[in-house]
């Protein structure tokens, strides 16, 4: 069995954008306060087309961000700057490619991307779109940005696509997204 002795007492941010691989992460905030971290959830309109709300806080036990003026906050701080004092990683997932532009650019207009531009630890981006948009030039600008900036990306897996498509866009396996998370959150028990 695993040790996941450093998930006590972690504060993980977790950004959901709109694209159908959206259900899949459910499962990742499940399995990460089983373990004993509190997952804090983000979620762009267009996630909660995907997969309601309710379903992030029945497996976090924690409200759900979903609006930017919520009335939520960390102490007098509000909650998009005030929830990342007490975070240990960001991760956004899935990320579309609509959202990989805003964050690139430094858009604030929905909770995952202003919570992007207040939050100054690790994040780890997992892209998921159809194949010809993640191979786009545009798309790739975007990661690269991304990149150079100090995020993470998990590159998308190859399989078949919510589109009818088979290439590369795909979310991820979830078990390469939980082994990664678990490999930060262990160096950094460790720092």
């Amino acid at each position: 069995m695993t040790d996941h002795s450093h998930w006590h007492g972690r504060t993980l941010l977790l950004g959901v954008t709109g694209g159908v691989a959206a259900y899949k992460v459910a499962d990742l905030a499940s399995r990460w306060t089983q373990r004993g971290a509190k997952v804090r959830v983000r979620m762009t309109p267009s996630a909660c087309k995907f997969v309601q709300p309710l379903t992030f806080e029945a497996v976090t036990r924690q409200p759900v961000t979903t609006e930017i003026w919520q009335p939520l906050g960390t102490g007098d701080r509000p909650e998009h700057i005030g929830s990342g004092d007490e975070a240990d990683l960001f991760i956004i997932a899935p990320a579309s490619a609509d959202h990989l532009a805003r964050l690139a650019q430094g858009f604030g207009d929905d909770a995952v991307c202003l919570t992007a531009l207040a939050w100054e630890g690790p994040l780890v981006i997992c892209p998921a779109m159809n194949d010809r948009m993640w191979r786009h030039a545009a798309v790739q600008a975007n990661i690269n940005t991304l990149r150079e900036r100090g995020a993470e990306i998990i590159d998308p897996g190859v399989g078949h696509l919510a589109c009818g498509s088979v290439g590369p866009g795909r979310l991820a396996d979830l078990d390469v997204i939980d082994g990664r998370v678990d490999q930060i959150l262990g160096a950094r028990e460790l720092s």
